[in-house]
């Protein structure tokens, strides 16, 4: 079946981008390349009206080389738009028709209320928020989108013109910002949110986040965390992170913002004015969490892009955790049977323990994902499969997990067979305390869980778990004889043991 390949070209104030993808089957795609150029549209905009012959230039070439590429890639369909920058410029139709004619394709200027609404796509098919009040934003170099929603209901559409760009170049003249300027910019960015929404207090839970600005804050806290995860989608931060962050880099000047581990060096310049906004926005709306989404506004041009053609139907978009799981491990070729016994085994055993181990349902997913990867590294080879398990998932795009989650569900997976957690193992060191223990929990009872399946027949079930002086009593039920999977049951219960403490006696009758 020929696959179809779409590309979304997003021209922005602060930068240009691309992203090409191969649309396949069931509504998925995969990214085969992501282009940026920093063009900087919004340079001297706020002071002369238009885009400045330079930036114009690098926009044309840009676009040039853009066109070569998708053009190489073989790409049939394109969606192309121009933003906030285009939107005000004197000179933006102008540049429109240039940069159209070096495509080869139409590109749409589009309203900032398209803008959130292209975010809005996006987050709603990364992020699983059903019954939570949060707010959508994403931060350009020239406007703020903004998405009020409960659960997958959008509420309202906001665009304000409080880009990255635009007010760095209005409010901080000087290197190093001065906190009178910064306390300017601070006053009007706080009568611009009343302004817009008309002094109603609205309060929300969280903030999904999209842009520059967003990815440079989650992997600058990355950093401060000392975590390392292979991407920053999804991942957490704290308003209170925020602030840190602000107060140092308002204490550097650009050479010295340029040096902060995780900040692109070409943002350093606009990521105060970027940060100082994302700070403003939480504090009127209260929220106190911000989820990454390193997407945006071009996946979804290709969401819609993909709808308009067929290829995903409109309740694809929103995507469940557990079909994410099961489509990955089916494009790994997974022994499927094998590996839904062992998770129910591994659920029904967790359950047992959860009470007196105070589990919770975010463990229970966590184990659930990783019995159904766990054995996805025979994919590349038999020979430390386990391993080659833990690769593939942290690297994997799997949705309603953050980079954290997504980390432990690998660590476990990884620890379902040979060797049990050391030191010498960097990964698991790298977790903290809480999360290495529950590693070691969910690690043990998956890999108790893949002895019992020894035959890989699914001849077992676990009927009953006891835990009586110092012992764990588990109860099993065979339809046939089971000798072989107790034999397995024995060689890998030494970690669950270690976790729980106490020795497992199985009881057939």
């Amino acid at each position: 079946m020929k696959k179809t390949r779409l590309a979304a070209i997003d021209i922005g104030t602060n930068s240009i981008r691309c992203i090409v993808v191969e649309a396949e089957q069931q509504g998925r795609f995969m990214v085969l390349d992501d282009e940026k150029a920093t063009v900087r549209l919004g340079e001297q905009l706020g002071k002369t009206g238009a885009v400045s012959p330079a930036a114009f230039a690098r926009a044309v070439e840009a676009i040039s080389r853009i066109r070569k590429l998708i053009d190489g890639l073989k790409v049939t369909e394109v969606e192309a738009v121009a933003t906030s920058a285009v939107r005000s410029a004197a000179n933006g139709p102008e540049l429109v028709e240039v940069l159209s004619r070096e495509l080869g394709r139409e590109i749409r200027v589009i309203s900032g209320e398209e803008e959130a609404e292209l975010a809005a796509i996006s987050a709603l098919h990364n992020f699983e928020m059903n019954g939570k009040r949060y707010a959508m934003i994403d931060i350009g170099g020239g406007s703020v989108e903004i998405v009020t929603a409960l659960g997958n209901h959008i509420e309202e559409y906001y665009s304000l013109d409080l880009g990255a760009v635009v007010l760095t170049e209005r409010f901080f003249p000087t290197d190093p910002i001065r906190t009178a300027d910064f306390q300017k910019f601070q006053r009007h960015v706080r009568a611009e949110l009343k302004r817009a929404f008309s002094g109603q207090k609205l309060a929300v839970q969280t903030f999904i986040g999209s842009g520059g600005t967003i990815t440079s804050l989650g992997y600058m806290v990355m950093n401060m965390r000392r975590q390392e995860y292979s991407s920053v989608h999804g991942y957490e931060t704290l308003r209170s992170e925020l602030v840190h962050l602000l107060a140092m880099l308002m204490r550097r000047d650009i050479k010295g913002r340029r040096a902060i581990p995780g900040l692109n060096p070409d943002r350093a310049d606009i990521i105060v004015a970027g940060l100082g906004v994302v700070d403003e926005l939480m504090r009127f709306f209260g929220a106190n969490t911000l989820l990454v989404n390193e997407r945006g506004i071009r996946e979804g041009l290709i969401i819609r892009c993909m709808r308009r053609l067929g290829l995903m139907a409109e309740e694809q978009g929103q995507r469940n955790w557990r079909r994410s799981v099961l489509e990955f491990a089916r494009s790994c070729h997974f022994d499927e049977p094998h590996s839904r016994h062992v998770a129910g085994m591994a659920l029904a055993m967790f359950d047992s323990l959860s009470k007196e181990f105070r589990l919770k349902k975010p463990e229970r997913k966590l184990l659930e994902a990783a019995a159904y990867l766990h054995d996805i590294g025979y994919f590349i080879s038999y020979t430390s499969h386990h391993k080659h398990s833990y690769h593939l998932i942290r690297h994997a795009d799997l949705f309603g997990f953050a980079p954290q989650e997504r980390e432990m569900i690998a660590q476990i997976a990884r620890y379902h067979r040979k060797s049990l957690p050391k030191k010498k193992h960097v990964e698991f060191l790298r977790l903290s305390e809480k999360d290495r223990q529950t590693v070691c929990r969910l690690g043990g009872i998956l890999r108790l869980a893949d002895g019992l399946d020894r035959r890989r027949s699914g001849l077992v079930e676990v009927v009953e778990l006891l835990h009586t002086e110092g012992d764990y009593r588990m109860k099993l039920l065979g339809t046939e004889d089971i000798s072989v999977e107790i034999f397995g049951g024995n060689a890998k219960k030494d970690l669950f043991e270690k976790a729980f403490g106490g020795n497992i006696v199985f009881v057939t009758s």
